[in-house]
């Protein structure tokens, strides 16, 4: 079978202020795959980015952690993939998702940004032809002033309770990493998307 996923994208904001934020799913999915695969990333300046590459399932796949603010993350990764010839079909970005209550995890192709400007930037420079995997933050609520409360909501740490559901997703997604590299992605979604336990563990 062919590869699936050839670059690995986790979405943040660089900095410590912004490390435990619900906007740093991204960012945090990427640190617990290099925990797991004993690997690190490097800071490169070319791209605006920390990047690295580790080895699954006998493929070779790179990651990137933009470093261009979310607002701006198509720019390093269009700059990344084009560099290396990585076709957009074969990129995964992990990022947060207010629309999946904290726990919930998903993956998808395609598909618009639902207000998230990371994959705003990204669409609006590679298209929409990319996997994405969703980690569910929950969402503030719709009252007032909808922008103003959502970008007040991203920019803080979770609830420990809610940090802990989140955490839960992130490890469930990186459960199937390997399917989702190898282009197994229905079987990857038939396990992530059940309402049952989904880790494989279980």
């Amino acid at each position: 079978m062919s590869q699936g996923i050839s670059l690995i994208v986790g979405l943040g904001n660089p900095g410590k202020q912004y490390s435990e934020t619900r906007h740093n799913a991204g960012f945090r999915f990427l640190d617990l795959l290099l925990d797991r695969y004993g690997a690190s990333l490097k800071a490169d300046k070319k791209f605006a980015a920390d990047s690295g590459q580790i080895r699954i399932s006998d493929y070779d796949v790179k990651l990137l952690a933009p470093n261009t603010f979310m607002n701006l993350s198509g720019q390093s990764v269009q700059a990344y993939a084009s560099f290396y010839k990585i076709p957009t079909a074969e990129i995964l970005v992990v990022h947060d998702e207010l629309d999946l209550e904290p726990g919930t995890v998903r993956l998808k192709k395609g598909g618009g940004a639902g207000g998230h400007n990371g994959l705003k930037d990204i669409i609006q420079r590679m298209g929409k032809d990319f996997m994405r995997l969703r980690i569910g933050i929950g969402h503030p609520g719709h009252g007032g002033n909808k922008e103003g409360q959502v970008s007040n909501y991203v920019l803080k740490k979770a609830l420990a309770d809610e940090q802990q559901l989140i955490d839960e997703a992130l490890h469930k997604g990186l459960d199937y990493i390997n399917d989702i590299v190898k282009g197994e992605f229905e079987y990857a979604m038939n396990h992530l998307h059940t309402n049952k336990s989904n880790n494989k563990d279980s």
